[in-house]
């Protein structure tokens, strides 16, 4: 359909440009006739008939061409300052700089408006993926320095000689600590450019998803005991084909958080059943919530929301990017619904395939 129209409008322009060129045609030949009419009925002129076309011919042919250098003289400078103007715009593009707008009138239309118009809208684009590439090396810059400034300082401090073996030892258990959250944040930004690259393959096999749920469970029991959490399960039988430890990432992410940010005496209620062609598993908890402007970004890279960062040091943020493009991989979609000291839900639906 698009090609039909795309034709149509081609041909369309061809017909208005031809009518155009036998507009100027007509017009010069008609204004030829007139001239050497008029000359002729004041002129006594002994020709035979075909050289009395072939002047007016001609003339009309000058007169044509006289008007088409006319017209190139009048609009050649309009076009050499768009053009001009677009070859600004693409070297400060070259250059880093995407704050360029071209045309900002809408003085051209039709093939060359179409252009420009891209033109602009290359640049915008290009200004939002700058924005980003700053945003994330920001982000990343914070990250590192949080644990590196922690590593210098407590090595700094085990220099001193006054130190006690009992303290010797808690200052290097602070920095084993901060080793393993760099680590952390490391594996995941290159689990996520990985992920995002789509270079990870998804080697799908047919699978058991209530018992891998069961078995995440399981894994956790230690944090939930030891915060007396209440866990109810409610997992249909249900069989998938997908990537095992890829989707097992995406359960002990979302179930790790679900305990993290519930308080003690809380209750965390895991649901697994199937409707249609779907799969639909939601993680509820009682926890501290997440406010509305925070469930607008919860997904992005590097965003943690002031509630999260108050209650975890140790968080990177990349959790739930990491959850989101394994669930999108695998046609999947990840919502959340949250209310500030109630509790939040999140709910992940999975095709069966």
């Amino acid at each position: 359909m698009n090609s039909q129209y795309n034709k149509w409008q081609i041909a369309v322009r061809i017909s208005g440009a031809t009518a155009m060129v036998f507009a100027f045609s007509g017009g010069a030949f008609s204004l030829a006739y007139w001239l050497t009419h008029w000359f002729y009925s004041h002129h006594e002129v002994r020709m035979p008939e075909y050289l009395l076309q072939l002047v007016n011919w001609g003339l009309g042919v000058f007169i044509m061409i006289l008007i088409f250098a006319v017209v190139n003289v009048l609009v050649r400078p309009k076009q050499r300052a768009v053009w001009k103007e677009m070859m600004d715009a693409l070297k400060r593009m070259a250059k880093g700089d995407f704050n360029v707008i071209v045309d900002q009138d809408k003085k051209y239309h039709g093939q060359m408006g179409d252009f420009i118009q891209s033109i602009n809208d290359m640049a915008h684009e290009l200004k939002q993926v700058e924005l980003l590439r700053q945003e994330f090396i920001s982000n990343v810059s914070h990250e590192i320095q949080s644990p590196l400034t922690s590593i210098r300082g407590f090595a700094s401090t085990l220099q001193r000689e006054d130190l006690s073996p009992e303290e010797q030892k808690h200052y290097l258990s602070i920095i084993e600590q901060e080793t393993t959250r760099l680590s952390s944040i490391s594996d995941n930004l290159l689990k996520l450019t990985t992920l995002e690259a789509e270079q990870q393959q998804l080697d799908k096999k047919r699978y058991r998803l209530d018992t891998q749920l069961e078995n995440v469970v399981l894994a956790c029991e230690p944090q939930w005991l030891g915060k007396e959490l209440e866990l109810e399960l409610a997992l249909q039988e249900t069989e998938i084909v997908a990537n095992e430890e890829m989707l097992s990432q995406v359960w002990v992410n979302l179930v790790h958080n679900a305990i993290k940010f519930t308080p003690a005496l809380g209750s965390v209620k895991i649901g697994l059943h199937s409707r249609e062609n779907q799969i639909e598993v939601y993680i509820t908890d009682t926890g501290i919530g997440i406010t509305p402007e925070d469930q607008l970004r919860i997904f992005e890279r590097f965003y943690k929301g002031d509630k999260q960062r108050t209650r975890t040091a140790d968080g990177s943020g990349l959790g739930l990017s990491i959850v989101k493009k394994i669930v999108e991989l695998h046609h999947g979609d990840i919502r959340v619904s949250s209310r500030l000291h109630e509790g939040s839900t999140f709910k992940v639906t999975l095709p069966f395939e």
